[in-house]
């Protein structure tokens, strides 16, 4: 069996590549609302902050800065899997997500651009909309109303060509 290392760093920044077992579901955008509350949930009984995030039809990417101290960002993911996962069962879904995550320690503010940068561009490389401001689900929009990130941003697909954690094809 293989044996994954994930680096553990209290009150470190990490990126996180989040994926259902079924890549052709589009449940996370159909139920936007159960998963925020999922994350509620999840930031109530474990604090951390959401740097930056964007959520796909069967996938997410986010950025979590976790407490100092505090290194356990699996516990987060488990919670919030459980209590999106729990909200659907009414529905007949179960074994809803792939059961690990791709995890990246961020570590610098270069770094931490490409990444935050990568998750708002994400919907354009995937070909759901062609400017990253026309995708509602995600944190560009706050990063435009902070006056961090203009509004007309576009978003080259081929700018960055890395994959953090997606399959490509």
């Amino acid at each position: 069996m293989v044996r994954y290392r994930r680096n553990f760093v209290p009150g470190g920044t990490f990126f996180f590549t989040v994926t259902l077992r079924d890549r052709r579901s589009s449940v996370l955008v159909e139920h936007i609302a159960l998963l925020r509350t999922a994350f509620r949930r999840a930031r109530r009984l474990n604090p951390f902050d959401i740097d930056a995030i964007v959520v796909l039809p069967d996938h997410l990417h986010a950025i979590f800065t976790l407490p100092a101290g505090d290194a356990d960002f699996s516990v987060r993911w488990r919670t919030i899997k459980a209590a999106f996962t729990t909200g659907l069962v009414a529905a007949g879904e179960y074994a809803l997500w792939q059961r690990r995550f791709w995890e990246h320690t961020i570590r610098d503010d270069r770094d931490f651009e490409r990444h935050v940068d990568y998750i708002h561009v994400n919907p354009v490389k995937h070909g759901l909309v062609t400017a990253v401001a026309d995708w509602p689900h995600s944190s560009f929009h706050l990063y435009v109303q902070r006056g961090l990130l203009p509004a007309d941003r576009a978003g080259a697909a081929t700018q960055n060509s890395e994959g953090f954690g997606e399959r490509e094809g």
